[in-house]
Order: structure tokens, then C-alpha cells, then sequence
């Protein structure tokens, strides 16, 4: 017996994301994409952690931006300093129920309502070393296209250039 399927409706979701989370990565993933940002969701990171998005700008920059969807969710978790280790800009991402004061002003801040985002601040750059970039953009690249290869298998058709 097969314990892997590759017709899995979405493998993006794993069901530890709330419906609310969905909705501010869907708004906060189509600016992403507005911006010309190349964007990923739930990628593991070398340090063993994942990030909620992580894009790759036309430039070349990587950013992670982590959802929060309430006071407590922001509380609780304290590990995003350690997603600064990964990208040049770290930014928050949230809706309109959550006080934005809470969020740190090192970061940077998204405002979605699942419909589109605004960014609210600019995250500082803090470039990565050369290695560390080199590392991340792999990471990034062959996550994508192992995506895109079970997209395609779960669809039972070959995408062409024009899908894209």
C-alpha cells in the first residue's frame, strides 16, 4: 500500500493553518505577486523551521514574511529572529483585528484582508552572506519545482510554457 499519494488535493496545506491564516496569505500573496515576487508558502528552512511565505524579488531578495492572526498566535511564538538568519527582510503579516503596535518595528508589516494586502512599513535589508543566499535560493528552487511537478502529476496533464 502506497503511503504517499501524489494526488493530494493540496499539499500547501497541512492542516495546521487556520482558516483566518489562509485568508491573510492569500491577500499577502497576491501583492507579493502585484510586486513581481516570485512567492512560496510553508518552506522548510536549514535551521529546521519553516516559513509561513518566502518570496524572491526581481532583484534578487529574499524575503520571509511570518502570519500572525491574533494577539496570542504573536505572543506565543518567538522564534521569528531566528527567520532574519534566512533572508534579507523579515516582515509580519496580519488583518484588521490585530493591534499593529504589537508587532516589532524591525520588521516589516503587511495589513491583508484576503482580497489584497497593503504594506504598511518597510522591513530593513539585512543582506545574507553569500553561502546562506546561495543555500536559500537552492532551497527555494527546488521546492518550486518539486511543486510544480506534483501540480502536474495531480492534474493528470503537462503543463506547457503558456501555463505559466
Amino acid at each position: 500500500m502506497t503511503i504517499l499519494s501524489v494526488y493530494n488535493n493540496n499539499p500547501l496545506i497541512d492542516g495546521r493553518q487556520s482558516d483566518r491564516a489562509m485568508m491573510v496569505r492569500r491577500g499577502t500573496q497576491i501583492l507579493l505577486h502585484e510586486m513581481r515576487h516570485a512567492v512560496l508558502p510553508e518552506l522548510p528552512l536549514a535551521s529546521g523551521r519553516r516559513a509561513d511565505l518566502i518570496t524572491l524579488s526581481d532583484k534578487g531578495e529574499v524575503w520571509i514574511i511570518e502570519i500572525k492572526t491574533s494577539i496570542e498566535d504573536f505572543r506565543v511564538d518567538r522564534k521569528w529572529p531566528e527567520y532574519k538568519l534566512h533572508c534579507d527582510r523579515l516582515f509580519f503579516a496580519t488583518h484588521k483585528d490585530v493591534p499593529l503596535e504589537i508587532f516589532p518595528e524591525e520588521c516589516g508589516l503587511f495589513l491583508s484582508d484576503g482580497y489584497g494586502a497593503h504594506m504598511i512599513r518597510e522591513a530593513p535589508e539585512h543582506r545574507m552572506a553569500p553561502a546562506t543566499r546561495k543555500s536559500v535560493t537552492l532551497n527555494f528552487s527546488r521546492a518550486a519545482a518539486q511543486r510544480l511537478m506534483m501540480a502536474e502529476w495531480a492534474s493528470g496533464k503537462p503543463f506547457t510554457v503558456d501555463d505559466v
